[in-house]
């Protein structure tokens, strides 16, 4: 540089400086000046807070950046994103664009790519966008019925403090613990009881089974025809027992059936108690005794 004053060689440095500055602010923003470009435009009605140099995804993939936002004053309402993305993204026909903020606040430009391997977009056409408003949205959805619950959420913390503050709450816990301790004791004699008692008592349902299998046994063996056969021959003897009972041809069917037979035997019985009667009234009509009876007969032949 022996035949450059030092003015051009300044302005050389500066020329140099400016482009490396520049370089360095695009590539800082993602923008590449080396790099063949393929510009689209996405047209919203609403850009719900997208920036320039924002970047551009497809399939969770980052493809490019947001290289210019213009308003459409012809279309009111209408705001055209021009994007920047990589050459060889294949944009098909009908593919749509949408915009997505996080939990942070910062907005990104997602590619809807649509399933047409036939037919695809060219550079500098136009892309329909919406807004998905994401976690965010749904919050900001949620705010008016929250604005609603909130004073009945006062009516109920208000009600819950003055349940809290009633003195008979520790006296109610109190009682729940004793039921519990309770429960827990009946819980351990039960438990005591399936393993102690329960086992004795199945013992003894054995026991009562075997028993009732011997009872059955035995009942088997019963020969029922011959049993029969002698209550029949039973109950025949006591029937021809009962017409002779009935009949008067016999002593006992007389003194059963002959009134006279009867009569007699009552009279007899009365006067047998009336001689009783005289004999106890009168025994010396009955019975005479002396002890000097031999003498008497000497004197009274």
């Amino acid at each position: 540089m022996k035949g450059f004053n030092r003015e051009v060689k300044i302005g050389i440095a500066g020329i140099i400086a400016l482009f490396l500055l520049i370089y360095g602010i695009n590539y800082l923003k993602g923008i590449s000046l080396f790099k063949s470009t393929s510009y689209y435009y996405v047209q919203f009605e609403d850009i719900n807070g997208l920036a320039k140099s924002s970047p551009v995804f497809a399939d969770g993939f980052k493809v490019g950046i947001v290289r210019d936002l213009k308003y459409d004053y012809n279309h009111a309402g209408n705001v055209v994103a021009e994007i920047d993305v990589d050459p060889s993204l294949r944009i098909p026909k009908g593919s749509t664009a949408e915009l997505q903020s996080d939990l942070l606040g910062a907005v990104k430009l997602n590619l809807l790519l649509a399933n047409n391997p036939r037919e695809k977009m060219n550079p500098r056409d136009t892309i329909i966008g919406s807004v998905n408003a994401g976690a965010l949205g749904k919050a900001a959805a949620m705010i008016p019925t929250l604005e609603k619950m909130l004073p009945k959420l006062d009516s109920i913390m208000a009600s819950l403090n003055a349940l809290l503050a009633d003195p008979a709450i520790p006296a109610t816990l109190h009682n729940i613990e004793s039921l519990t301790a309770s429960l827990n004791n009946n819980s351990r004699q039960l438990e005591r009881m399936m393993r102690d008692d329960i086992p004795q008592l199945t013992g003894k349902l054995n026991e009562i089974g075997d028993n009732f299998a011997v009872i059955s046994g035995n009942l088997k063996q019963i020969d029922y025809a011959a049993t029969m056969s002698k209550v029949d021959e039973t109950l025949a003897n006591v029937q021809q027992i009962t017409s002779k009972l009935e009949r008067k041809d016999n002593t006992v069917g007389l003194l059963l059936n002959d009134p006279a037979l009867y009569n007699n035997l009552n009279q007899t019985a009365a006067n047998a108690a009336s001689l009783l009667n005289d004999l106890q009234n009168h025994p010396k009509r009955y019975v005479h005794f002396s002890v000097f009876g031999k003498k008497d007969k000497a004197q009274n032949p």
